[in-house]
């Protein structure tokens, strides 16, 4: 029983057929756990090793383009200060010439002397002029002596025409009276004749005598013509003897006397001379109580100034003192060749301590409607072209624009034509950034 239950013994065949199917069965599984783990780790590599290439080709480009910093241009603020070189002159300042001939008798004013108006500055010996006067007075004796006498003959003539009128009534009267007895045969006919004559020769006299009061009505008009011209003649000769006299126009300070004591003098204004005669002025006279002050504007700041605006004005030899100004009037024409505005301001001067001449600062306190931008100096690039900045464009390459540059404050300028504000502009732009150059632009943020 025992060997028929009892497992025969294999073969050898069949042991080794047995081992090489368990040893085929491992191998197997090693091979499968090898490719599976292999490809597990091609997963998570191989996208590393991608993104890492990636990484090194973005290198390598950025490697190759350069990065510049690039800044926005700002607004500047609406309000601000400007200060600009302004010169003191007198409000009213003229030129004194003599208006008659003759030799200086006498000056009273010298330079540096505050005179008031109509004082007697100097006189001038006339000698012509005295006799023009006299001359002048005669005629207009004789011309007033012409009409009186005018005046006579035309009463006289009135009278006469008067009387002939009267006797030409009485004529007629007699004539027609006369008339009547011829026709009832009372008279003869020539004693009626000799009444019509008499009668025609007094009408005669009146016609006479009219013409005569015409003639003299005439002569009174002449006469009175003549006497009005001699008049003029009179008082214009008096005005140029007033003239000896010269005096002040208007208070002020004289700022020069031209001449001395005996020279001959022409009037005139100084055009014309002669070796022996001077022309040229006598005073020089300013007013000094009221200044003007006369700013050249920029063109850019010319829409911002009002009439009636007030300034700051100051003079370096007086540093404790801040003048006030006010704008009286502008040029209103901005003049082509320095595209300047002539602004003139007028300043209180009562205690004479600004001079005309002298060199001011004037502050205007401006707001501005259209502020222009303001970039750093380090942005400009001046050359062939012209003044301009160097910008970023979208696409990233560089491109140079051509600007107009304002006030400059050092480390910063106004811009204030060529920019838009939505520019990136090239902090510090080299000769490397050429046209169209692509670039890297790296933000950085403008100082305020």
């Amino acid at each position: 029983m025992d060997s028929q239950h009892r497992p025969s013994p294999d073969s050898e065949e069949q042991k080794t057929s047995k081992k090489q199917k368990r040893g085929i069965g491992g191998i197997g599984w090693a091979v499968i756990g090898a490719v599976f783990f292999g490809s597990l780790l091609a997963i998570g590599i191989l996208p590393r090793l991608g993104q890492k290439s990636e990484l090194q080709a973005a290198v390598k480009e950025a490697s190759t383009v350069p990065s510049v910093n690039v800044i926005a241009p700002r607004r500047a603020t609406g309000a601000t200060k400007v200060e600009l070189p302004g010169n003191v002159v007198a409000l009213n300042q003229t030129t004194i010439y003599a208006r008659s001939t003759g030799y200086l008798r006498r000056w009273y004013a010298d330079i540096g002397d505050r005179v008031r108006a109509g004082q007697l500055l100097a006189e001038i010996d006339s000698p012509d002029t005295d006799q023009q006067v006299l001359q002048a007075k005669a005629e207009l004796v004789q011309a007033q002596a012409n009409v009186s006498q005018a005046r006579a003959n035309l009463a006289k003539g009135v009278s006469d025409l008067k009387q002939a009128r009267a006797n030409l009534l009485i004529a007629r009267q007699s004539w027609e009276r006369w008339q009547v007895l011829v026709k009832q045969g009372a008279v003869a006919q020539q004693d009626a004749d000799t009444k019509y004559a008499t009668y025609q020769a007094n009408l005669a006299s009146v016609e006479a005598a009219q013409n005569t009061v015409n003639s003299d009505s005439a002569n009174i008009n002449a006469a009175q013509a003549n006497a009005y011209a001699s008049q003029a003649n009179f008082q214009r000769n008096t005005v140029l003897q007033s003239y000896k006299k010269v005096t002040a126009p208007f208070a002020g300070v004289i700022t020069a006397r031209n001449v001395n004591t005996g020279v001959l003098i022409s009037a005139g204004n100084g055009n014309t001379s002669t070796s022996n005669t001077s022309n040229s002025s006598l005073y020089t006279i300013a007013a000094y109580d009221n200044l003007k002050v006369n700013v050249s504007v920029p063109q850019s700041l010319s829409q911002s100034l009002q009439t009636g605006q007030t300034a700051q004005i100051t003079v370096r030899e007086l540093p404790q003192r801040v003048f006030t100004g006010k704008v009286v009037r502008t040029s209103n024409a901005i003049d082509p060749t320095t595209r300047t505005l002539l602004t003139q301001l007028e300043v209180r001067n009562s205690d004479a301590t600004l001079r005309p001449g002298m060199y001011a600062n004037v502050r205007f306190a401006i707001n501005r409607a259209n502020p222009p931008f303001v970039v750093p100096d380090s942005v400009l690039v001046v050359n062939a072209g012209g003044t301009q900045v160097a910008t970023v464009t979208k696409d990233h390459t560089v491109h140079y624009q051509k600007v107009a540059v304002g006030r400059d404050y050092g480390t910063e300028v106004e811009i204030t034509s060529g920019l838009t504000g939505n520019e990136s502009l090239i902090a510090t732009p080299t000769v490397d950034e050429t046209e169209g150059l692509h670039v890297q632009p790296v933000a950085q943020s403008q100082r305020k």
